[in-house]
């Protein structure tokens, strides 16, 4: 996974002219679960077909030029592990902000399935 290789994407693409506004996102593992477990990783199981029905509802957008999204499916990820990236450019932050949080949020819903491994007590 390399966020700056889909900066470079963006970046030269066909309608960059039109771009304004940039936003990423970077998920990493972090150290506890939502419940204050301690993580030493986690897997991550990824839905390819509903991802890109997801990226290709969202890219028909008013003023957003493009998507790109690399999930760190298959391995077992550890502590600071990067396990998702979300690159969306589009002409104003009014519409930019709003689609990378609907596309964050419909990824976690529907497209990812995580295993988290916990430290043992």
């Amino acid at each position: 996974m390399d966020i700056s290789k889909l900066m470079e994407t963006v970046k030269s693409g066909p309608n960059y002219e039109k771009v304004g506004m940039i936003l990423c996102h970077n998920g990493v593992v972090r150290g506890t679960s939502r419940d204050g477990r301690r993580v030493s990783g986690l897997a991550v199981e990824v839905d390819h077909a509903t991802l890109k029905q997801i990226l290709d509802d969202h890219r028909k957008k008013p003023g957003i030029i493009d998507i790109l999204v690399e999930i760190n499916d298959g391995k077992n990820l550890t502590v600071g592990d990067d396990v998702m990236y979300i690159v969306v450019s589009g002409d104003i932050r009014d519409r930019v902000i709003p689609v990378l949080s609907d596309v964050l949020n419909a990824i976690k819903k529907n497209v990812t399935k995580k295993t988290e491994f916990f430290v043992d007590a």
